[in-house]
């Protein structure tokens, strides 16, 4: 544990230098930066509120995989369930919201964007590997199942001992919530389920995650007591550690979930003005 109090360096600074962020996050702001310039220079702008929702989006993930907040969420339980908030919930939200595929894709080296990846051997296996996980039934249970697994005591036990078990829990979470936010937030109409059933299955996932986080915050025994034996960051009581981590698990998740309705009923609204919009709406009008 530190010695002494954390300084602005200190706090930004890497907890453990993690190669694999600090090279898919370089990567992946490397290639949205160029796919930026390009799209602007053949006269294809990106909005700025897209813009910053992609870059907030990578910057909380960072923050709470490789900056010191990372030894807090290994010494803490409510600074774990807000880590696991930002990857599973905050940041795949920011991304997805942002729809950065396209900007990715145009920021690729031009040998890259030549490539016919369909024709690829191997190819089908992704594809149809990402149209199951993509399935919503599925993706659902996998959003809600994922939390489950990771905090039940005893699995949760190991993975806070083991760093490639942290690291696994870590990267699943977060990559499970940027396949199931772009499942929701895809403002295409045609591409997924339609909206009204998006509207549904973020309301199924809610009851779970509020059962679940209102079992840890009122629990009156110590569900995980791996921040005993290791140690906690600062002095806090474990009953107190673990219902604030409970409370993180109960309520921001429903918040979003309830964000993301109100995302879905302006695409909805959206939707209705360009179809009063189109030529053939018009014409059958009259």
């Amino acid at each position: 544990m530190p010695d002494s109090a954390p300084t602005w360096i200190t706090v930004l600074a890497p907890w453990e230098f993690y190669p694999s962020v600090v090279l898919v996050s370089l990567v992946t702001v490397t290639l949205y930066i160029r796919g930026l310039r390009r799209l602007r220079a053949t006269g294809h702008s990106v909005g700025f509120a897209r813009s910053l929702s992609f870059f907030v989006g990578v910057a909380i993930t960072y923050a709470v995989l490789h900056t010191r907040f990372d030894y807090y969420a290994q010494y803490l339980f409510f600074a774990h369930r807000l880590q696991h908030l930002v990857l599973h919930h905050l940041g795949p939200f920011f991304i997805a919201l942002a729809a950065p595929w396209s900007v990715l894709a145009a920021g690729l080296p031009q040998r890259l964007r030549d490539v016919n990846w369909g024709a690829l051997p191997g190819a089908w296996l992704i594809v149809g590997g990402y149209r199951i996980l993509q399935f919503p039934p599925l993706a659902a249970f996998l959003f809600v199942g994922i939390i489950f697994f990771w905090l039940t005591p005893s699995i949760h036990f190991y993975a806070m001992l083991d760093l490639k078990l942290y690291h696994l829990m870590n990267w699943s979470m977060f990559l499970d919530g940027l396949l199931f936010w772009w499942l929701i937030l895809n403002p295409s109409p045609q591409q997924g389920p339609s909206f009204g059933w998006r509207i549904i299955i973020l309301l199924a996932i809610m009851v779970p995650q509020i059962l679940l986080g209102a079992y840890i915050t009122l629990s009156e025994s110590t569900l995980y007591d791996i921040y005993a034996i290791c140690g906690r960051a600062f002095p806090i009581a474990p009953a107190a550690d673990q219902m604030v981590g409970g409370v993180i698990t109960w309520i921001p998740p429903a918040m979003m979930s309830a964000i993301a309705i109100l995302v879905m009923l302006s695409y909805i609204r959206r939707q209705d003005l360009a179809s009063v919009r189109s030529p053939g709406a018009l014409s059958s009008a009259a």
